[in-house]
């Protein structure tokens, strides 16, 4: 649910790709690993005691269920034995050490399994204390004693029984009794066994005692986590709902300050805070308050508070955020009358931005409260699917036809796909467009000049994609390693490295485009003593460097103020035998893969 231009970030790009497209992204961070090391001189509550309780005693008798299963294998993928490459997973950097052979097999075979330490979860209680890290002051905040009853949705999808059993264990501990109506629990068609009967004969026992305390929905199909949650929601019976995954922790006094602002105001969605379960060692971490963005690519991201929170000087105070990460509560009837989820999404990724700029453009507001923290499970990797960027991709260009008006390209120049006849089929959106007509919504440049300033616009661009020159076609101008500040030449791959940019005032920006005005500035090619640099354009622009250059599709890339050329020379000391110069012009062309006007071009 977490959400930079370093290494990392690279790799964490291939770890989301799948079969060979993986393999060869993983050898060309290897490749750039090595290119960064080489020595080149030339590159420098209340509770109630009675009814609450006895259910919390059947989560601990469920515990013995759990411990009898800590030597099973998982069900899915049961023929496929675990990596034994123990010392090389990041499962033991900081937990294990005492373990022996089989406990670490085991524990590793879980690990890749699940995503986090769930031979560890399974050894620990499910009613655990974890830390209170409310800011100061929240403890002292009285609320009013007709509060609205609450339905807690947990989605999953062969989540870790123990994971499971402490979401809810901790919602029933730290959620006052006379609030919380009814957990409903949401299983997208998982494989694991014990799902299936462990689960279910807690659920039945639960509800002996307290009729439809707990209701359980399984899916027949996988429908991912998107129509999971309107699964969900179509459960619930309170007057607020709050959706989350099922590797969560609740803390203490977590849902009155939420259930507070949505009495005020229905058309309030609302994020608690979040802190991070660390997926390893399972303590909690306290995160940084923060509100909730994207990029261009629609990936969410945590953001630093806007001004006007900060000047407040009440770290208590509501954040106004621009987007949701991904768990939220909102009023049922609210949430329908807006148009749920976008259900023609495919499983994961973009529901959450597309909610958040809904909710704006149509009236609404969101809300980020320091006074409820939940601890979430950030997972290693995610399990769930091969792919995931792929099905990230498909949403967000769902969101730019919809919500984007005229800065729909930015998320196609983003994804370094083609504006037009693009060829990803992102399904029917009529549906989507008649609600936004039928609810009367803003613009989507109200949104940017109101609700999420720090976001960077680039209404310049008039080409975008892969730049190659006609000497080596199947080679592409890339960004290299980001510390050397030096272009490069390696074999065409299309992703983020790769992205060029020309603008109207004859920048050539390379690689992944800036977020927003709080990260780093975009990278402009610039002439620098003769030679091809990458620096940041705002640095250069300031320091009146060589950046601006005269391209016509086909035609050369000439710097305009010392008429030297971009070209290919032949080197052999670089693995693909060729690298950028600055030289004068002689018959070398260059090509962009999409044009978005054909101004100058």
């Amino acid at each position: 649910m977490a959400c930079a231009r370093r290494m990392k970030t690279l790799a964490s790009t291939c770890v989301i790709l799948s079969g060979m497209t993986n393999i060869a992204c993983l050898l060309y961070v290897g490749w750039i690993t090595n290119f960064v090391n080489e020595k080149d001189p030339e590159r420098k509550l209340e509770e109630d005691k009675g009814e609450t309780l006895r259910i919390i005693e059947r989560l601990e008798r469920l515990e013995n269920v759990v411990n009898s299963h800590l030597q099973e294998k998982p069900q899915k993928d049961r023929e496929d034995a675990a990596d034994l490459s123990l010392s090389d997973s990041p499962l033991f950097l900081r937990w294990g050490r005492d373990l022996g052979p089989e406990s670490r097999r085991v524990a590793l075979h879980k690990f890749q399994y699940y995503g986090y330490n769930a031979y560890l979860s399974d050894r620990l209680s499910l009613d655990r204390a974890i830390p209170d890290l409310r800011p100061d002051g929240c403890k002292n905040i009285s609320y009013h004693a007709s509060l609205p009853q609450v339905s807690i949705v947990f989605i999953f999808v062969d989540e870790a029984l123990s994971v499971i059993l402490r979401s809810v264990h901790s919602a029933m501990r730290r959620t006052p009794s006379h609030l919380l109506r009814e957990i409903i629990l949401v299983d997208d068609s998982s494989n694991n066994a014990d799902l299936r009967k462990n689960l279910q004969t807690f659920v039945e026992e639960t509800n002996q005692r307290r009729p439809d305390f707990i209701k359980m929905v399984r899916h027949t199909k996988q429908e991912g986590l998107i129509r999971s949650r309107v699964s969900g929601w179509r459960a619930a019976s309170a007057p607020i709902v709050a959706l989350f995954d099922a590797h969560v922790e609740f803390n203490v006094g977590w849902a009155e300050p939420i259930l507070h602002r949505i009495q005020e105001d229905r058309r309030r969605v609302i994020s608690p805070s979040f802190d991070n379960i660390k997926y390893d060692t399972f303590e909690v971490e306290e995160y940084p308050l923060s509100a909730h963005g994207f990029d261009w690519e629609l990936w969410c991201r945590y953001l630093n508070p806007p001004r006007s929170w900060w000047s407040q000087k009440n770290h208590t105070a509501p954040i106004r955020s621009p987007a949701l990460i991904g768990c939220f509560v909102v009023d049922r009837r609210y949430f329908e009358e807006i148009g749920l989820l976008d259900e023609g999404m495919e499983v994961y990724g973009g529901e959450n931005v597309e909610l958040g700029i809904r909710v704006w453009l149509c009236g609404g507001s969101v809300e980020v409260l320091p006074c409820s923290r939940i601890a979430h499970i950030e997972r290693a990797h995610k399990p769930y699917t091969d792919d995931l960027a792929a099905h990230v991709r498909r949403n967000a260009f769902r969101v730019a036809e919809v919500w984007m008006d005229e800065f729909k390209n930015h998320v196609y120049m983003a994804w370094n796909v083609p504006l037009q006849n693009s060829g990803i089929d992102i399904g029917d959106i009529s549906k989507r467009k008649l609600l936004r007509e039928r609810l009367q919504c803003r613009p989507f440049r109200w949104f940017l000049k109101n609700i999420y300033t720090e976001m960077r616009t680039y209404t310049d661009t008039i080409a975008y994609g892969e730049l190659k020159n006609s000497l080596r076609p199947d080679l592409c101008v890339d960004q290299g390693p980001d510390s050397d500040n030096i272009p490069i030449l390696y074999l065409c791959h299309g992703m983020t490295p790769q992205n060029v940019y020309y603008t109207s005032s004859g920048q050539l920006r390379v690689g992944v485009l800036s977020p927003t005005i709080d990260d780093n500035d975009n990278k402009c090619l610039v002439d620098v003593n003769g030679r091809p640099r990458l620096l940041e354009c705002s640095y250069a622009g300031n320091k009146h460097m060589k950046h601006s250059w005269l391209f016509t599709q086909g035609g050369s890339i000439q710097n305009t103020e010392s008429q030297y050329c971009l070209e290919l020379i032949q080197s052999s000391g670089v693995e693909v035998g060729y690298q950028l110069t600055l030289q004068t012009c002689t018959t070398q062309t260059w090509t962009i893969t999409n044009i978005l006007t054909a101004k100058v071009l």
